[in-house]
């Protein structure tokens, strides 16, 4: 993966934020438009969305840390919002990016994190969510730009576990009661296979 592939500047942010739960030591797992284009490739985003792995009870010590790394809270009460939505919001000020936390919970997250690759640029050393997991987040949120990212990681990667993208899509379309979510998915994977089948 090549520096020129993201943005300096989210760069820059992303060396802040790992800097910052490594020293925390923050169990984490970089997903998202990032996270693609460093598993995958380049495309444009403004944000970064990681997901990490913090007892609830160190909610509030994590973000008085996080201020003094320079991570400013985007909204007044982030704590309370963290609490109903399980996601932490922040500013980078240095570099003005904003920063998604997401608290995981669920089992998956916990694998996500767990199997995140190390993807070095210079001197940062991020831990990103595999392409099989950063396609199940993909086909989970299921915009038009998710589903285009899944293709994407369809062309960068030829030797992907799709058993496990499968699985963990259909327990979350189940537990969701929303089966478009795995229609979506089957929908994109059809057309990445019958394309690359008339290249061939």
């Amino acid at each position: 993966m090549s520096e020129e592939s993201v943005p300096s500047v989210i760069i820059a942010a992303l060396q802040a934020l790992t800097d910052w739960l490594a020293e925390e030591e923050i169990p984490n797992a970089i997903i998202g438009a990032v996270g693609v284009s460093l598993a995958a490739r380049s495309r444009i985003t403004k944000d970064i969305d990681g997901v990490i792995w913090v007892d609830s009870g160190q909610w509030e010590p994590l973000l008085n840390s996080a201020v003094s790394h320079h991570f400013k809270p985007r909204i007044k009460d982030p704590l309370a919002f963290a609490r109903k939505a399980r996601v932490l919001l922040l500013t980078h000020e240095p570099t003005g990016i904003e920063i998604d936390l997401s608290f995981g919970a669920l089992p998956f997250e916990r694998e996500m994190i767990d199997r995140a690759q190390t993807v070095v640029i210079g001197s940062l050393r991020a831990q990103v969510a595999t392409p099989e997991d950063l396609m199940i987040t993909k086909a989970v949120a299921s915009r038009p730009k998710d589903l285009a990212d899944i293709e994407l990681i369809l062309e960068v990667h030829t030797d992907l576990n799709l058993e496990r993208v499968r699985h963990w899509v259909h327990e979350f379309a189940t537990a969701l009661e929303m089966p478009e979510i795995e229609e979506n998915l089957d929908r994109v994977l059809t057309f990445h296979e019958r394309r690359w089948q008339n290249s061939n």
